[in-house]
């Protein structure tokens, strides 16, 4: 008994087990031979097997052979990287290890020993090795091992090592493996087996196939690559199939099989719906692999018939037939004929159970008799038509009953009619009723037919329809009066339709004539207008039929007007009936021909007249002419004719409202009954008369009516232009311009030709013209150049005419000349001529603007603007300065758009040297180290040359001290000189600029000086005053060639002490002075100080007198009030600011004391001879430098004056970049930090500032206590408190003020802080030379 056991076990497993039961231990000295052989292993692909193989045969080389390849006794195995000997060769182990096994390696091994000295070659038993390829493991694998020695233990871990009599159960999953062995086991051969993966089948596998029942077909079943080769078998309907032919071929890889069987399928319809599957078994499977498809099995289809086997039917039932066929794949398709022809083709299909039905709905008529209906089935696959059908047996009754013969016949006379019914099946008999009492025919005909005859009482020619009967019965009678109206029937009757009857009836016409007839109208004689509405009525009374009552005038018919669009003016109405009576009416309009016209209505033989009086104007005025053709000069014969008219009418000719003269003529005959009358007119023709309407007048006095008829002349002329025609055409430059003509002719002119400059313009049209239909010339996109006469040709049959028309175009000017720029000499006069081309060419078309910022400068009053014709001048008689500029010429003539040019007046005038007040000053240190720029600068056209000249002698240029740059703008030129290294022994001088051109020449003189005290401002003023605040503003003066700033001193009048406030920023023009009094006069100065020192008090620019006004006052503008003037009255001074003024000097003198006596007895000696109040000079010396501030920045080598092209003042010239370099002298001495309140970090000097330097220098320390006194000495005083209040800038502070000790300052170059203003005025030989103000 064989244990099978699952291949799940682990292949590692059954190695271990294996490789113990291979090591034995071999006996000591045993002989040469093997003690351990290889053995039959099987592995999966990946894994790692070793092959077994020990021998005792030292000395002897071993190796190994691969299906009879000798692989070599190398243990590295050149050639083969995954196979290496393994084991000890001192012990004889020389295993074979293969790692990462693959199919190439399923081969036969055998383990080779070489011939040596102990004996002969040995080779053992060949193995096989089997390696299964991943996840082609086999669901099982039977192998036979022995059992294991007891003795053995267990080996580790190993590839699997199979042993014959051994069964072990390998999976590729997991790797493991389990060894089992039966009891009693033999040894048999090991069974390798690979799995095939899947199965191709063709169809494809999963797919539903469509075969017919009955053919052959062929399956292709193909197999994966197995071991051994697989089973193939097919099932059709679970059924196994026999025809099958099966080929084996090798795989893509050796040892490997593929096998392909092919079926041979008859399907039948049994198999629809059904799998075909092919199954695929091998050894290696436990269960057979499937694939299948599924067979739709088409079949022709079976008619089951539940319809009508016999086919009677009656015409008019509704028959409904079932037509069912069953078993069709695809379902069958169903069609209804009639004796073959198709009559319906709906069906409907029940897909479960296979069945297609389909119902015809008919209403059975007469004609269906022996029709055959017939069901067909049939699908894709059958070869025949399947019917089954039925013929139709109907009955029908006659379709109609026909009276044959007139129902109406005058009275006492005999009547004959026929009755004849359409064909029945089965036939019918006939009977006649004359209302309820029955007739009996004379005659009785049954016509047995295939064919319905005629309505005649021929027999039928022709087999005729259905196969019925047609029935005829003949009838004879006596027509009586009583018997109108009765209804004479024919009825058909028949067994087979007994609940139905056919009749046919007809009405009884017994005709008898009427028994009397009148008309009813206006009376005899009476006369009515023509227009009035007349009725007449006829009566008759009896008469069968009706009576007609016919109307007729004059032995004609009246009817009424066929056209609709005639006025109906007759009316006749219809018959109308009332009792026995009848009455038909005719109304008409009173017309000329019913004048004495009979009126006769007619009924039968009866007949009634009437005769009408109508008046009425005249029917037709014609007019008649003796001549078709009038030319000019002709004479025109008018005859006007009145036709008819009752009463007689006058007529009268009239020429477009004027009295013609006109005779009698003969009379012809009236028509109606009525009256004529005729006249003529003769008149002369002119070409003024074509056109004009003779009026003919007939007037009927007693009907108050006037009939007129008109004759509108047509004289034959040549053309003629007509007072209208327009001879000058205006039109606009690129717009549209149209010529008109106003011709007249007769006949119309039959050509209209244009001729311009002698070219004649196609009468076609052009690019840009054409001509119209009634001769006027059209133009668009005109240009000047199309502006002329244009000549106008005008043609008929009678002759021609020509007219000359102007084009004139108008187009915007353009201006062609105009002189820019037109130059002038001052005093002279000149006119700017602006040339256009323009039309029109108006007189008021020219204007001039002059153009500028500001609104005076456009003004054009002292300018005279003349124009003429095409030129237009602005003409200027002595020009001045002011009229120099930007003019604009505008020419607008009404056409868009206005031209304008711009032209510049230039006019010439004789250089005008700025002279500015007072003398110009340039201030430079003459160290010969610095540089000075004198700036020139002059008005005048052409242009200026400047010339310098130095005390009054030519400048040399040439000099490279000297550098003159000249600038041109406009009419402004300036010429900057710049004098390098000044020396103030060669440069102080007087310099003279000239400016001259060819109108003259002028200069000015500047003066270069050494830097200095300022000059006094210039212009106080008032700009407005308050209660409390006056607005001053001045021009600064000459700065003496250092920065400079301002303070104002003022006092109130009658009130001892001053008050100085200092002007922020230090460059302002304008101040605005606070804290002042209402109803107070003050008298204030205006200071300027720079380094050197303050400007002087005496200079009446800078000083003014002001009284604030009182609260009650407004305020405003200042009243002129004089600059200087003196209180009246003593001097009252406050006690508050004296006390203050003590108080602070006693202070200073607690400071110190020696200074304090030294420099108040030096003030006394230099203010002596003084007055305190009116010579303010050594006051002003004290206190002129308290608040001034230096500014100078920059380095030595900068220009000492800005020059600018566009400042129109520069009169004073700034030493901000002067920096003198003097060596350190005796007097220099370091001063307290925190002297008063100066902005030192502003102060750029490199060296000494020589500030009033005495030519005798003091001994050393002389100038110490002088100046640490002079740091506590302020002159200034706060008697009444803060003088701007609490919250000003300008708080009034003193030494003892704790804010002053806020301020640092740094003094690394050890300047002269400037204590200048407290000592007393220097002569000017006090101050070095280099530095002095007097010219060399």
């Amino acid at each position: 008994m064989v244990l099978r056991i699952p291949i799940t076990a682990s292949l590692l497993l059954m190695g271990l087990l294996a490789a113990g039961l291979a090591q034995s231990p071999s006996p000591a000295l045993a002989p040469r031979g093997f003690w351990g052989l290889p053995e039959n292993m099987t592995v999966v692909e990946g894994a790692t097997v070793r092959l077994q193989c020990g021998v005792h045969a030292p000395g002897s080389a071993v190796q190994w052979a691969k299906d009879g390849l000798l692989l070599g006794p190398n243990p590295r195995i050149p050639g083969f990287p995954r196979y290496r000997l393994e084991g000890d060769p001192a012990k004889g182990e020389f295993h074979l290890r293969i790692d990462a096994c693959d199919l190439s390696d399923d081969a036969e091994y055998e383990c080779q020993v070489g011939r040596s000295e102990t004996g002969p070659e040995l080779v053992s038993p060949r193995v096989l090795l089997s390696v299964l390829g991943k996840g082609e493991a086999p669901q099982g694998l039977a192998v036979w091992f022995p059992a294991l020695p007891p003795q053995l233990p267990s080996p580790k871990p190993q590839p699997l090592l199979l042993r014959p009599g051994v069964h072990a159960a390998i999976s590729s999953e997991t790797q493991s493996s389990a060894l089992h062995t039966p009891p009693g086991a033999g040894l048999s051969p090991v069974s390798l087996t690979v799995p095939p993966k899947a199965l191709e089948l063709a169809p494809e596998a999963g797919s539903t196939v469509t075969w017919v029942a009955g053919q052959e077909y062929e399956v292709s079943c193909v197999s994966g690559e197995a071991k051994p080769a697989p089973d193939i078998i097919f099932l059709q309907s679970g059924q196994t199939v026999s025809d099958i032919s099966t080929t084996v071929n090798e795989g893509s890889q050796e040892k490997l099989f593929t096998t392909e069987a092919i079926a041979r399928v008859t399907p039948q319809s049994s198999d629809n719906g059904q799998l075909l599957v092919c199954e695929g078994s091998s050894p290696a499977l436990d269960v057979p692999i499937q694939v299948s498809l599924t067979m739709n099995i088409l079949c022709p289809p079976v008619i089951e018939w539940p319809g009508l086997d016999e086919g009677h039917v009656r015409a008019g039932q509704n028959l409904e037939l079932l037509c069912m066929a069953r078993g069709g794949n695809p379902p069958a398709t169903l069609q209804w004929l009639k004796n073959g022809e198709p009559m319906s083709t709906a069906w409907g299909t029940e897909h479960a159970q296979a069945v297609a039905r389909s119902l015809l709905v008919m209403v059975v008529r007469p004609e269906d008799h022996g029709v055959r209906l017939s069901c067909e089935a049939h699908n894709s696959v059958s070869t025949a038509t399947q019917e089954r059908g039925v013929t139709l047996q109907v009955t029908f009754p006659p379709s109609a009953i026909t009276i044959l013969g007139s129902p109406s016949q005058s009275e006492n006379k005999n009547m004959t009619l026929s009755c004849i019914t359409k064909s029945s099946r089965p036939r019918v008999l006939l009977r006649w009723w004359l209302g309820w009492r029955q007739l009996q025919p004379t005659e009785e005909t049954v016509m047995d037919v295939r064919r319905e005859p005629g309505y005649g009482l021929k027999p039928p020619l022709c087999q005729g329809l259905h196969g019925g009967h047609i029935s005829m019965s003949n009838l004879t009678f006596l027509a009586r009066r009583e018997d109108n109206g009765l209804m004479l029937t024919c009825e058909a009757f028949s067994e087979a339709f007994t609940k139905e009857t056919f009749k046919k009836s007809l009405t009884l016409n017994v005709k008898y004539p009427a028994e009397k007839l009148w008309i009813e109208g206006p009376p005899k004689g009476q006369q009515l207008r023509a227009g009035t509405r007349v009725r007449l009525v006829c009566l008759a009374i009896g008469g069968n039929p009706d009576p007609s009552l016919t109307w007729y005038k004059d032995s004609r018919t009246v009817s009424e007007p066929r056209q609709p669009q005639e006025p109906r003016r007759v009316q006749l109405g219809s018959l109308e009936k009332s009792g026995s009576t009848f009455s038909r009416e005719l109304v008409l309009v009173a017309g000329p021909s019913d004048n004495l016209a009979k009126f006769t209505c007619k009924a039968g033989q009866l007949s009634a007249t009437t005769q009408l009086v109508v008046q009425f104007p005249p029917t037709n005025l014609t007019i008649l002419a003796n001549a078709s053709e009038l030319r000019p000069g002709d004479s025109l014969n008018l005859t006007c004719v009145s036709i008819s008219s009752n009463p007689p009418v006058n007529l009268s000719w009239d020429k477009e409202g004027e009295r013609l003269e006109d005779v009698a003529a003969r009379p012809r005959t009236a028509p109606f009954k009525g009256s004529s009358a005729a006249r003529t007119v003769l008149l002369r023709l002119s070409s003024r008369d074509h056109g004009h309407r003779v009026t003919c007048r007939a007037h009927s006095a007693r009907l108050r009516e006037t009939v007129s008829a008109s004759y509108r002349v047509s004289v034959l002329y040549p053309p003629e232009f007509l007072g209208e025609q327009v001879l000058v055409v205006t039109a606009v430059e690129q717009g549209e311009a149209l010529l008109p003509v106003s011709v007249s002719a007769n006949p119309a002119p039959e050509a209209f030709n244009w001729t311009f400059r002698g070219y004649r313009l196609s009468p076609a049209g052009g690019p840009r013209h054409r001509i119209l239909s009634g001769g006027a010339l059209q133009l668009w996109n005109v240009t000047r150049a199309d502006g002329g006469l244009y000549q106008l040709h005008c043609q008929n049959s009678e002759g021609k005419a020509e007219a000359l028309v102007r084009l004139d175009v108008h187009y915007a000017p353009t201006i062609r000349t105009l002189q820019d720029p037109t130059e002038v000499n001052v005093g002279g006069s000149v006119d700017i001529v602006c040339t256009v081309d323009a039309n029109p060419v108006l007189p008021e078309m020219f204007s001039w603007e002059r153009l500028g910022e500001e609104e005076e400068d456009q003004s054009l009053d002292d300018a005279e603007q003349v124009s003429k014709g095409s030129t237009g001048r602005l003409r200027f008689r002595h020009a001045t300065l002011d009229q120099a500029g930007a003019y604009q010429c505008v020419v607008d003539n009404g056409v868009a758009p206005p031209a304008r040019g711009l032209v510049r007046l230039v006019v010439r005038f004789a250089p005008q040297v700025e002279h500015p007040t007072p003398l110009t000053k340039v201030a430079a240190a003459g160290d010969s180290t610095s540089s000075a720029t004198l700036h020139c600068r002059a008005r005048g056209v052409p242009n200026i040359v400047f010339t310098w000249t130095k005390n009054g002698v030519p400048l040399d240029l040439q000099d490279p001290r000297y550098t003159e740059h000249t600038y041109h703008q406009g009419v402004v030129h300036s010429s900057l000189l710049t004098i390098a290294n000044v020396s103030a022994a060669q440069d102080y001088a007087l310099f003279t600029c000239t400016a001259t051109n060819s109108l003259g020449l002028d200069h000015t003189n500047i003066q270069l000086v050494s830097i200095s005290r300022p000059d006094p401002p210039l212009g106080l003023k008032v700009v407005s005053v308050s209660p409390y605040s006056v607005g001053l503003e001045w021009k600064p003066g000459f700065d003496g060639g250092l920065p400079q700033k301002f303070q104002v001193r003022y006092e109130a009048l009658g009130t001892p002490g001053f008050f100085y406030v200092d002007v922020l920023p230090p460059t302002a023009t304008t101040f605005t002075l606070m804290g002042l009094q209402p109803s107070t006069r003050y008298r204030i100065w205006l200071l300027a100080s720079n380094a050197l020192g303050e400007s002087g008090l005496d200079s009446k620019g800078s000083q003014t007198i002001i009284t604030t006004p009182g609260l009650d006052q407004p305020s405003g503008e200042p009243d002129d009030q004089p600059p200087t003037e003196q209180p009246e009255g003593p001097s009252k001074l406050p006690l508050l600011p004296v006390l203050f003024a003590v108080g602070g000097l006693l202070l200073l003198s607690n400071a110190s004391c020696v200074g304090g006596y030294l420099w108040q007895r030096r003030l006394r000696r230099l203010a002596r001879g003084t007055s305190e109040k009116t010579e303010a000079g050594s006051e002003e010396d004290r206190v002129r430098n308290e608040y001034e501030e230096s500014q100078w920045t920059g380095d030595r080598d900068t220009r000492s004056s800005t020059v600018s092209t566009t400042d129109v003042e520069p009169y004073y010239h700034s030493m901000k970049d002067f920096s003198r370099q003097l060596p350190p002298t005796l007097e220099e001495e370091s001063y307290v930090r925190g002297f008063t309140g100066l902005d030192v970090e502003n102060m750029a000097f490199a060296g000494h500032l020589y500030d009033e330097v005495e030519r005798l220098y003091p001994p050393p320390g002389a100038w110490g206590p002088l100046y640490d006194e002079v740091q506590m000495v302020r002159r200034f005083s706060c008697p009444t408190g803060n003088l701007y209040g609490s919250n000003s800038s300008f708080a009034c502070q003193g030494p003892g003020d704790p804010h002053w000790s806020e301020v640092k300052y740094e003094d690394p170059r050890r300047i002269y802080d400037q204590v200048a203003r407290d000592l007393a005025p220097m002569e000017p030989d006090s101050l070095p030379f280099e530095l002095r103000g007097h010219l060399v």
